[in-house]
Formats: C-alpha cells, sequence, structure tokens
C-alpha cells in the first residue's frame, strides 16, 4: 500500500525534530528541557506547533508534536509544553516570529547565576556578530518554571523595546529566542550562548565595544542594537 504523500505541516515537523536533534547533540539542551514551536501558515494548517510536554528534544516524533490552534486549543498530538503559553504571547506581540526556541544553555544559565551584567542587557556588547545577530537581551525576574506571568513580562519587554527584540534570559532557568524560522533562532540561540561563553572564559573583565564602533555597525548593518 503507498504511503500518503507529506504535507506542509509535515516538512514543518521535520524540521522540527532536525533542530532539536542538533540542538541536543551539541550540548545545547539536554534531558527534557527546553521546547520549540513554529507558527504555522494557511498552507500548513494554521496554529502552531510545539514540542510535548516533557520531551527530550533529541528524540523528538515528528508526528507526536502537539499542534494547537490560534486559541491554544489541542488539535492533534500529544499534550502540548507547559510554555504553550507563553510561546503564543510572543507570536501575538512580535508579528514577525515564526519560531519559539526555549533551551536551559549551561553558560547563559552560569551568568544568571553569577550574576547579568544589567538587568535590561544580560551581557555587554561584546562582539559585532552579538550586536548584529542578537541584539539586547533582558533578564526576566525568577519564576517556577510554567508560570504564566513570565508570558505577561515578556510581552511587556517586546512592548516597551526601542529596537525588535528577539530574545529574553528566564533567569535560572535560559534563554527564549524567536525568529521568523527553526533554523534562524538556533542560529541566534547559538551567537547568544556563545557570547555568554566568551564573557565567562575571560572572567567578565573584556571591555565592550566603543560608543563610535557601535555606531558604525549599525550605520554599515542596520544592527538591532
Amino acid at each position: 500500500m503507498s504511503q500518503p504523500a507529506p504535507t506542509a505541516q509535515d516538512a514543518v515537523r521535520a524540521e522540527i525534530a532536525r533542530v532539536g536533534a542538533s540542538l541536543f547533540q551539541r550540548g545545547l539542551v539536554h534531558s527534557t528541557a527546553g521546547n520549540i514551536s513554529v507558527r504555522l501558515t494557511g498552507e500548513q494548517g494554521g496554529g502552531f506547533l510545539i514540542t510535548p510536554t516533557d520531551a527530550c528534544l533529541g528524540f523528538l516524533n515528528p508526528a507526536q508534536l502537539a499542534w494547537v490552534g490560534e486559541d491554544g486549543t489541542a488539535l492533534g498530538g500529544e499534550r502540548a509544553s507547559k510554555t504553550l503559553t507563553l510561546h503564543r504571547r510572543i507570536y501575538a506581540a512580535a508579528p514577525a516570529a515564526h519560531c519559539v526556541l526555549h533551551t536551559h544553555s549551561t553558560h547563559l544559565v552560569a551568568l544568571t547565576l553569577q550574576g547579568v551584567w544589567r538587568h535590561d542587557d544580560i551581557l555587554p556588547p561584546l562582539t559585532p556578530y552579538q550586536l548584529m545577530k542578537v541584539g539586547h537581551v533582558p533578564l526576566v525576574p525568577y519564576r517556577v518554571p510554567g508560570d504564566a506571568s513570565v508570558a505577561d513580562d515578556v510581552a511587556a519587554l517586546i512592548a516597551k523595546a526601542h529596537r525588535p527584540l528577539r530574545a529574553v534570559m528566564l533567569e535560572r532557568l535560559g534563554p527564549t529566542v524567536w525568529h521568523d524560522s527553526p533554523a534562524s533562532a538556533m542560529a541566534l540561540l547559538e551567537e547568544l550562548e556563545e557570547t555568554a561563553r566568551l564573557w565567562l572564559l575571560n572572567h567578565r573583565s573584556p571591555e565592550p565595544l566603543s560608543a563610535s564602533q557601535i555606531v558604525e555597525l549599525q550605520a554599515r548593518f542596520n544592527t538591532l542594537w
């Protein structure tokens, strides 16, 4: 018997599994920590796909991803991650976002344990690609995992940002980033984690980029900073 033809949503499911496996294999997620969601177009069925609660991102079954409607109603798959409310609020507040990714990346969590640079920017402006690819990353105060009030905190930060915000850091939990695709969100997360690693490896001592260097990057590359 022939197999049914793949659908547009099937391709998204496969990409979520690919990104999850890549993050897991490189140690950017571990155990059952972290979650990924994608905003679906009408052609893909609409609503959102999100990893199931307590799923390991390294071993996702594309067919078991939770499919929910715009209002959060379950449409198929397993039970959605407890962070669904946060993901939906980010999509509502950031129309350009098509993927939201949350991890417990080691160096970024370690940074919040040691103390971030500033609450409105967890890291100083250290590298050109940090400014070009990531931008400002504010700290969200600690709350119990899955606490719906985190969604209010993040939506408020997106609304008041002077430049488009693409990431926040949840204290003691990890970064949440969003972008136009799973691959782009993963690249953003990698850049953010690497910058935190550099900052900690250098004992939090490097001088930030100067004001003139930042202005030059903004003029040449229209950076997010």
